[in-house]
């Protein structure tokens, strides 16, 4: 991240927008189970929040720093910080009940990439789990703000083919100030037959 994205995200305010008006959108409908995944916390502004409504948060986070930083500020909760891909997870299939991406997406160079990383998330998620997340929409302004930094929004009505293309179910988008999704993966055979 560039320096101005680094301290916008790093801020109570940013914290506050997160918790107060994207988040609860985001995981309204959406039952998050006991342990979830969260993908790019950055610096941790929407795992302060979603830390509270499971019993276990694994965040896994590319850059070195943000992850070493990530890591103390949660020592001794139930957050655990991985420094990794999410695009290379080292977690076995079906290992988390829910999976989160916020204010992420739009930070990684392709949309190939971003599928791999998409596909990553449904590979370790548990039959009925759930992906939540909430991106940009793309504007001028957002692309100037990312100036000498990676900027691809995702783009709401391809993002719903890929995530189907990708296996994802009972998909839902909701377009306003920002996008926000969730999508999940099957249920297990024998939950589908009941």
């Amino acid at each position: 991240m560039n320096t101005d994205h680094a301290e916008l995200c790093a801020s109570p305010e940013w914290a506050a927008h997160l918790h107060d008006e994207v988040l609860p959108l985001a995981v309204a409908r959406a039952d998050l189970g006991k342990e979830l995944l969260e993908v790019g916390p950055g610096p941790g502004a929407a795992t302060e929040w979603l830390r509270t409504r499971v019993d276990r948060l694994v965040a896994v986070e590319i850059e070195a720093e943000a992850a070493s930083l990530l890591a103390d500020r949660f020592s001794g909760t139930n957050v655990e910080v991985h420094r990794g891909s999410g695009a290379a997870l080292e977690f076995a299939d079906d290992s988390f009940d829910s999976a989160a991406s916020f204010t992420m997406l739009h930070h990684v160079p392709t949309a190939a990439l971003q599928n791999t990383l998409l596909a990553e998330i449904l590979r370790v998620l548990r039959p009925g789990g759930v992906l939540v997340g909430a991106d940009s929409l793309p504007s001028q302004s957002l692309h100037a703000f990312h100036k000498g930094d990676i900027y691809n929004p995702v783009e709401p009505a391809a993002l719903l083919v890929r995530l189907q293309t990708l296996g994802y179910v009972d998909i839902t988008l909701c377009v306003g100030s920002r996008l926000t999704f969730s999508a999940h993966k099957p249920p297990a055979q024998d939950e589908r037959a009941a």
